[in-house]
């Protein structure tokens, strides 16, 4: 009967079953490993680490130490220096006028291809098709999508010399996209036809504004100096500008707080470049 119960309270659970844990910590609190090292020593199988075997092996870890210290701290140095003689600022100049090169070669291939489409739907429908096509390039030199030819002024802004140089807070001296905005807007208000900032012709739709310190006009990257081309009667352009707020904001741009310089001229003929058309949203068929 003995027997008996006391198989049965052995197949009983114990009443500390879902506490493994804590049993672990009371009944074994030295570590596996270190019970399993203890026992060796014990036994004679594991010798005790004399004096100088320790010192030799504190003093190899610290020199492996001292060299992953040094070797970081010099990786991180070599890092963060930048390339002799040349500033981050330089290294993005050099890196607009590629993509600006880049750019303006594709903007010479989308001109060719339109004049290509243009021979090509004259040649399949005929006279229709190239009053249809008249038609839209005279609208193109208004919408700013048609090349255009003929005599206006040039205006040119440039960063002041404290800005050119990269000294310190001199950020007031670089020409804001504010500021090309207030020109511009000026201009047209003038009598300005067609106008183009370094290349870029402006229409509708073409914003300008700053990503960091860069200035972006139609989402293209331009740097200093910037020369604003503007067609229409120069004698017109240049006495009308004059009595505008652009003239007063330029006069104060050449400030010594701000040091930019700003030069106006007269062009006999100025050709500037198509602009990116606008996707067309909606349409509706005109009742004429």
């Amino acid at each position: 009967m003995t027997e008996a119960a006391n198989a049965s309270r052995a197949s009983e659970p114990r009443p500390d079953a879902s506490m493994t844990l804590l049993r672990e910590v009371m009944e074994r609190p030295l570590d596996a490993g270190y019970a399993e090292a203890a026992a060796r020593r014990a036994a004679g199988e594991d010798q005790p680490t004399s004096r100088v075997q320790h010192a030799a092996r504190t003093a190899l870890v610290l020199v492996l130490a001292v060299a992953i210290g040094l070797g970081g701290v010099w990786a991180a140095r070599e890092l963060r220096s930048p390339a002799p003689g040349i500033s981050a600022r330089q290294v993005l100049i050099g890196q607009i006028h590629e993509r600006s090169e880049t750019t303006a070669e594709l903007v010479a291939q989308n001109t060719a291809l339109r004049t290509e489409i243009q021979d090509l739907q004259e040649q399949a429908f005929g006279d229709a098709a190239a009053a249809a096509n008249d038609a839209a390039s005279e609208l193109g030199v208004w919408a700013g999508t048609t090349p255009v030819t003929g005599p206006g002024v040039v205006l040119t802004m440039e960063d002041s010399d404290a800005a050119q140089a990269g000294e310190p807070d001199s950020e007031p001296g670089r020409v804001q996209d504010f500021d090309l905005q207030v020109v511009v807007n000026a201009l047209w208000a003038s009598g300005a036809e067609s106008i183009a900032i370094n290349g870029v012709r402006l229409t509708a739709a073409t914003a300008i504004r700053s990503a960091g310190s860069t200035v972006l006009v139609d989402l293209q990257p331009l740097l200093s100096p910037y020369t604003i081309e503007a067609i229409g009667d120069p004698d017109e352009l240049r006495t009308a500008f004059a009595r505008t707020t652009g003239a007063s904001h330029l006069s104060a741009l050449s400030s010594p707080e701000y040091g930019i310089s700003s030069q106006l001229s007269v062009a006999a003929e100025l050709t500037l470049p198509a602009g990116t058309a606008s996707a067309l949203e909606l349409a509706v068929r005109s009742e004429d």
